[in-house]
């Protein structure tokens, strides 16, 4: 805002031409002289001081928003002109696997938090008798799947499998052939040794022998998928046709599937004997304090990791911007979304140091907007008063906030308002308008009209109250007289 002595007048005309009506609570009057000119009526009485700025309407809160890390937008649950309330997700990334953790995370914490009772503790109890049984049941499965891998499928297309195995059909990559020939000739004391470890199997021991089985299960693996490829680069020939050599690979596919598939069952019964027996032993002896500590630890680090997927609302208001599209990728803290705060707006605006002493949070204001004319008021209250300066074309102002009294759908973000800010009130005063103050020789004077002749009478000045008004502290009674123009 450009401020100046001419600019501040033509910007404010409204309320220089009612201070030219001189609008006072104790009430002057004019009436015209039939020789003299314009004249007032100079009344005592109370008067109201104003001071008369322009501004911006504003939200009351407007953010641009973007998720915290990187992926793929998976829903988008709000458009522009939505209104949205405090804590609404606004758009998301994919999270399944996260949103999965923090309920386990949650599940985990209330089970630790709940009292434990004989119940709970038997079912813990049997949950672990039922893991060790599928423990059990998954080593004797892998041994058995594994032995029916090595002996009834690999061996097929090997001479002397169990002693001195050889490839059966021809393949160019000698080094290859060396390696699967070597691991077959290794696998065979490994499946002896599984037998009889899984001839000695019991609950008791079934841990040692998951983890042994998971050894045993790595090596069958890797000759599985070397012989695969030896198999993809085997040259048919009179002993060897193409389509054996298909069939062979066809039956050794069926037989790494059957090994991955034990190999996951065993990891997972595992897993699932371990937190069986770690909820057994919670149950039996009730979480410590450190143990809730960390529990609630990876709860609010699995809300963490699932909030950087997420756009919250973090008001209650209106989304002005939504630029989020299902599919996208998006990169981290790059404004997708924008809102901003429904309901009562705010006017910004700045006020000129020769005005700003006078204005403080509290006082009452009356604002015109442009796209309404004068005759629409909205009332407002000064809210902020910034106390550093604000250089605005080279002249200081201090930024001053305003609050409406209440929401209204016709006040819209961006509009120019007027505003005539209350500062106090001049009680028993005579204030009558600037322009009938004259200066000569440095002596401020009125002229008075006396039994129908005009004299000039010196007079002191006080501050001015409002535009074009002046506050006269001595040298006028009530029901003077007065020229509007001075005489010369």
């Amino acid at each position: 805002m450009q401020f100046s002595l001419k600019n501040f007048v033509l910007e404010n005309w409204r309320y220089l031409a009612g201070a030219l009506a001189v609008i006072l609570i104790g009430g002057v009057y004019f009436t015209r002289g039939q020789d003299v000119g314009p004249t007032l009526r100079v009344s005592v009485g109370d008067f109201v001081q104003k001071v008369s700025v322009s501004g911006t309407v504003v939200a009351a809160k407007d953010a641009d928003l973007g998720f915290a890390a990187s992926g793929r937008i998976s829903g988008v649950y709000a458009k522009v002109g939505q209104q949205v309330y405090a804590g609404a997700i606004l758009a998301e990334t994919e999270n399944g696997d996260l949103v999965a953790a923090l309920s386990q995370a949650q599940a985990h914490l209330a089970s630790l938090k709940a009292v434990t009772r004989p119940e709970e503790v038997a079912i813990a109890s049997t949950a672990v008798t039922s893991a060790t049984t599928a423990l059990v049941n998954a080593v004797q499965s892998a041994y058995t799947t594994s032995d029916d891998a090595i002996h009834n499928k690999v061996d097929a297309f090997f001479t002397n499998p169990r002693t001195t195995p050889k490839l059966s059909f021809s393949i160019s990559n000698m080094t290859l052939q060396t390696i699967v020939e070597r691991e077959r000739a290794n696998i065979e004391p490994v499946l002896a040794s599984w037998a009889l470890l899984v001839a000695g199997l019991s609950p008791e021991n079934v841990v040692e022998a998951a983890s042994r089985s998971q050894t045993y299960l790595a090596q069958v693996i890797t000759l599985l998928a070397d012989a695969n490829a030896a198999l993809n680069q085997g040259t048919p020939d009179q002993t060897t046709t193409a389509a054996t050599l298909s069939s062979y690979i066809t039956t050794l596919a069926t037989a790494r599937t059957a090994v991955n598939t034990a190999a996951s069952t065993l990891t997972a019964s595992s897993a699932s004997l371990d937190s069986a027996q770690k909820t057994l032993t919670l149950k039996q002896s009730g979480p410590t304090a450190e143990t809730l500590a960390a529990e609630e630890a990876a709860v609010r680090s699995a809300q963490a990791s699932l909030a950087k997927t997420r756009v919250i609302a973090p008001f209650t208001g209106v989304v002005t911007r939504m630029d989020a599209k299902v599919g996208e990728i998006v990169s981290p803290n790059v404004s997708n979304i924008s809102m901003q705060s429904s309901g009562v707006f705010e006017v910004e605006t700045y006020v000129p140091e020769v005005a700003i002493a006078r204005i403080a949070p509290e006082n009452t204001a009356t604002v015109i907007l442009d796209a309404y004319g004068g005759s629409t008021e909205f009332p407002a209250t000064v809210i902020l008063v910034d106390p550093a300066e604000t250089i605005k074309d080279g002249i200081p102002t201090y930024k001053t906030t305003l609050v409406f009294h209440e929401a209204d759908p016709r006040i819209r973000s961006g509009m120019t308002a007027n505003v005539v800010i209350e500062t106090g009130v001049l009680e028993d005063s005579i204030v009558i308008p600037a322009g009938a103050v004259g200066v000569q020789n440095g002596t401020s004077y009125v002229s008075v009209v006396e039994q129908n002749s005009v004299v000039s009478r010196p007079v002191t000045t006080g501050p001015s109250p409002a535009v074009g008004q002046a506050q006269i502290l001595s040298g006028l009674s009530d029901g003077d007289v007065i020229l509007l123009s001075p005489a010369r």
